[in-house]
């Protein structure tokens, strides 16, 4: 019988920490409790964004509980329900899909739990505030540097993120303004790739054997642009200009290779890191923002030094 236990005890702490990556900034019942819900933990932006939250919150002597949604709604509202009857004093989400999160924050809401929305907007749900890039500015820029290189004439691929994201809405509104002042660059095709390097490999591959002579690829994200990258081969940052968004690490050094042309650099630590303060004044009844709007900036070849350091 004690055998049987101890398999279903371990059985239960493997299943945890698939879904689960706990990084408590501190461990007393008296550091106040704070849960942050990151989309996924498999894109470097993401883990930045981490890294600046748990930063904050050692900083302020918080007890941080972090975890990693697998880019699975279900599985965040689960984790979302999970810090509401655990009585955090605030939550941070970091939406896998804008929509689906609004039931679980909404169940935080009757329970007068303070929500911030990290990244990516909660919808049909009340969020204290929003802690996020300027999206839609970071797509205007994306399509004025994309059309710029292309001397304003040219036809282009556009990979998008995950569906149902305000990041990929908001970026795609942006693009699509943008690129309404160069009327001889054409999107010939679209296709979501959702955030992520090799479906945005997959992807590019299919859109280019449609569309083989293309000059120029928008992607939503610098990981799908990455992918686009290795699908063009020897084509990316020659014949066929290349524009990400995020400016990670990894895209940094595709800028500085010359593969990537542009990123629309964010500042994920200083985005977590906002989370965070924002979170703890919510805790604590203090008025804030509805909106946190967080910098964006173009980075070529010319600047990528200064995002490097």
């Amino acid at each position: 019988m004690r055998t049987k236990h101890l398999s279903i005890a371990v059985a239960a702490v493997a299943t945890l920490a698939l879904t689960t990556t706990a990084c408590n900034s501190g461990s007393g019942d008296d550091k106040m409790k704070v849960g942050l819900s990151v989309s996924t933990l498999n894109n470097p932006f993401f883990v930045q964004l981490k890294d600046g939250a748990q930063a904050e919150a050692h900083k302020q002597g918080i007890a941080l509980t972090v975890t990693d949604a697998q880019n699975d709604a279900s599985q965040q509202a689960n984790q979302i329900q999970n810090f509401t009857s655990q009585n955090v004093k605030s939550i941070i989400v970091n939406p896998v899909d804008s929509d689906a999160a609004g039931p679980a924050v909404k169940s935080a809401n009757n329970a007068k739990i303070p929500v911030v929305a990290a990244d990516r907007t909660v919808n049909k749900a009340e969020v204290t505030t929003t802690v996020a890039s300027d999206n839609v500015e970071g797509g205007m820029l994306a399509a004025k540097t994309l059309a710029e290189k292309l001397g304003g004439k040219g036809t282009i691929l556009v990979l998008q993120g995950v569906t149902g994201t305000s990041a990929a809405n908001e970026r795609g509104k942006g693009f699509t303004e943008g690129l309404k002042a160069f009327p001889d660059i054409k999107v010939v095709a679209s296709q979501p790739a959702d955030f992520d390097r090799t479906k945005g490999l997959d992807v590019t591959t299919n859109m280019l054997q449609a569309h083989p002579d293309v000059n120029g690829v928008f992607a939503q994200n610098d990981e799908m642009a990455l992918g686009a990258i290795k699908a063009l081969g020897n084509k990316a940052g020659k014949s066929v200009t290349v524009v990400g968004f995020d400016g990670t690490p990894d895209g940094l050094v595709a800028v500085e290779d010359g593969s990537m042309f542009a990123s629309v650099a964010q500042q994920p630590k200083l985005l977590g890191k906002l989370a965070v303060e924002n979170a703890v004044k919510a805790a604590k009844g203090e008025k804030i923002d509805a909106m946190v709007k967080v910098p964006v900036k173009v980075v070529t070849k010319k600047n990528v030094a200064e995002f490097n350091g």
